[in-house]
This record gives C-alpha cells, structure tokens and sequence, in this order.
C-alpha cells in the first residue's frame, strides 16, 4: 500500500497547519515555499483561544514550545492613555478556559515545521501552476520540477496566483484605505503590562507583549495606496510620538532598528467570498480563501481553523485498494473537500466581513463622529464587550 500525497504551496502559518495535520494523519506532505529560508524576522501574531484550541487538537501545545506569558489586561485606548474598554486576563481565561497568547511568527512556524519530517519543507521553491485540478493534479514549479498529488492546498497567501488561476472571474482584493508598519522591539525596562489598542483620527497604534519577553508594534494610517514613505521610523514618530506612554518609549526603540525591519504593507481584504473554498483537488485556505482586515487579530486565527478542519475531514494517508477502486480514482478526498466548504466557508467569510465593519470604526476621521465612537464605546460594559467575542472565541468546532 501506498501512502496519499499532499502539496501544501507556501509555508505560513496556515500551510505548516494543514501540513503538520495531514502528516500526523498519515499523508506524505511536502510543502513548497518561494522564500529560500526560514523567516528570522517579522510581525507578531495573537493566538486567540480558538486558534490554541485547533492546534491543541491536533497535538500542537504552543506554550509548551513558545511560552505562556500573557499580559494583565487587553482594551482599547484613547490618544490620551483613556481606556475606551478593557477586560483582564483573568476574565478571558474564565470565560474561555484560556487566554490569547502573542507569539512571534518567526516562533510558530519554527515549531510548526520541527512537527514535519525536514524533507517535507521545500523553501525555494516557486509553485508555478496545477495542471488537471479534477483528476489527480500535478503541481508545477518553477525549477521544471513536477509532484503528483492526490490533494493540493493553496495556502498561497493574499495574493494567491492559484486562486487568480482557477477563480478568474473572482473580484480579488479591495484596498481597506489603510496601511501599516509593523515591528517588535526589545524594551524589558519597560514592564508593560496591558495588550492595548490605541484609536486616533484615522490612526490607530497596537502594542502586544509577547511570550518571549518582547514586543509587538504596529500602527495603522489612513492613506492612498501605494504610498511611498522615506523612513519608517521618521514616520511613526512623527503621527504617533505625542500619544500616550509608552508609545513615545517605545518608538526610542524603533528608531534604533535598521528601517528594514519595520516591515509595511498596505491593507486588503477579500472584496467578495469565494464561491467556494475548492475546486476539484484544491482546495484553499487562510489569507489565499478569505483575506481579511486585521481588525480581528483572526486572520491567522482562522487559517489555522481552515488547516486543522480540512485535515480532520480529508481521509487518512494510508491508501487502500478497496477504497480507491483500484485505479487511483478516490472519491473520498472530493466528497472531504466539498465538506471543508461546508464546514468553513459561511465561518469564515462572516468573520471577514466583521473584521471589515469593525475596521470603519478606526479609520473614522471627523472630531465629531471619532468623539461619539469614543463616547458608545467607553459606554458598553466591559462584560459585554467581552461576550461579543464567544462566536470567535468559542467558535471552533471540529465537524
């Protein structure tokens, strides 16, 4: 017997997911990434109770790997240093029976590929196309090379050339009318205790502290696409270096770093859902299914949902004669995919759309309209504030 073959194109998050899945089901996995290495460098991530739930059931303990550090209290903040809402840790972990961790990204997709066998990580490695999606596809590469699969996952990122491949029609992205600089600093003397979110006029500025002692930055502004800025730093001291403490401290810190490792990228979203999250042996997943405003912190919350979903739907590697009908017809991974859209696409995309609504509240600019967005916000009680996110929190379900 033989074992059922997976390629995984790109090695995010979401791909080292569904990869780190399937091999622990049985599958040969390999995933192929354009990146010639590891990332060393780069932006946070915020592993809501959900995400450590869908990686706590396929074996991934997070905490045990990374850390379990998590901050006091998590809300969001005025330019002043007001607390609009907050909610303390104590309360998440009671309600959810577990807190969010920050992590940096660097950190979990190093302890996603140390789960897979070193030959299944092909970094790069250009994927090119997928030739015969209905039958058994081969996946193309830039190097000439071809991989036969039995099941191909796009985890190709936001812009997904397999998605503009096979959902031509599809409106691709929408510019959210923001952009954004991330960064993590080191500043231990700082002692920040809180996750907060600060809103401005059109601008907004996070700080997360991460499990390794570090911290996350980023900050939004409202500006035309493509925007080009001299020095990241300079701009980031400029719109954000009178907001409240720690931000001033915290940018002395950025300006230390090499401009390169502020990284910025303007903001998109899906404009439309997919029709559906697969087409004959492909199926898709995380930012390359539904892009979304990181207004949430789900984005990469529900890529690892979408991996952990689609694993535990798909049957397990090992082929049988009985089951394949003898000629490599196996109808057990269409009818899997079919049920991934079923299980993923209406969750997905309403956390898209959510993120979307939830992202026009920080770009607001009016005094007068961001004053009665303070005002509504600093009125809703904590609690309530907090019940709001059961359907993200408590939302993951295996099918």
């Amino acid at each position: 017997m033989t074992n059922r073959h997976a390629v995984v194109v790109g090695a995010g998050i979401g791909g080292l997911t569904i990869a780190v899945a399937l091999h622990r089901r049985g599958w040969d996995v390999t995933v192929c990434e354009r990146a010639p290495e590891p990332p060393v460098t780069g932006a946070g991530i915020g592993l809501a109770p959900n995400a450590l739930r869908a990686l706590g059931s396929i074996g991934v303990d997070v905490s045990r790997a990374i850390g379990g550090a998590v901050p006091e209290t998590m809300g969001v903040r005025r330019p002043d240093g007001r607390w609009l809402t907050r909610a303390g840790t104590a309360d998440m972990t009671a309600r959810y029976g577990m807190a969010p961790l920050a992590v940096p990204r660097p950190a979990l997709t190093a302890t996603l590929s140390a789960a897979l066998p070193p030959s299944a990580l092909r970094h790069g490695t250009e994927v090119t196309g997928v030739d015969d999606a209905e039958g058994r596809p081969t996946v193309r590469t830039a190097a000439g090379a071809c991989l036969p699969a039995d099941l191909v996952v796009a985890a190709d990122g936001i812009h997904s050339p397999l998605r503009r491949a096979h959902f031509p029609a599809h409106p691709g992205l929408h510019y959210i009318g923001e952009t954004a600089w991330r960064t993590i600093v080191e500043a231990p003397d700082l002692r920040i205790p809180a996750m907060s979110e600060t809103w401005g006029r059109g601008k907004r500025f996070g700080v997360t502290p991460l499990v390794d002692g570090r911290y996350y930055l980023y900050a939004t502004a409202v500006v035309p696409p493509d925007t080009r800025f001299a020095d990241p730093r300079t701009e980031l001291r400029q719109r954000f270096g009178s907001w409240h403490a720690p931000i001033p401290a915290l940018l002395d810190r950025v300006g230390r770093l090499d401009p390169a490792d502020v990284l910025r990228n303007d903001l998109y979203d899906l404009a439309a859902p997919l029709p559906r999250l697969h087409r004959g042996r492909i199926a898709w997943l995380g930012d390359a299914a539904h892009a979304m405003a990181p207004n949430l912190g789900q984005g990469g919350c529900q890529a690892i949902e979408d991996g952990v979903v689609l694993a535990h739907l798909l049957p397990a590697g090992e082929r049988g004669a009985s089951r394949d009908g003898g000629d490599g017809a196996d109808s057990a991974v269409p009818a899997a995919l079919t049920a991934y859209t079923a299980a993923r696409h209406a969750r997905t995309d309403a956390v898209r759309l959510r993120a979307r609504r939830i992202g026009r509240l920080g770009v607001l600019r009016n005094p007068v309209v961001v004053a009665v967005r303070d005002l509504v916000v600093r009125a809703t009680p904590d609690r309530l504030a907090l019940r709001g996110m059961d359907d993200l929190f408590d939302g993951f379900r295996l099918p």
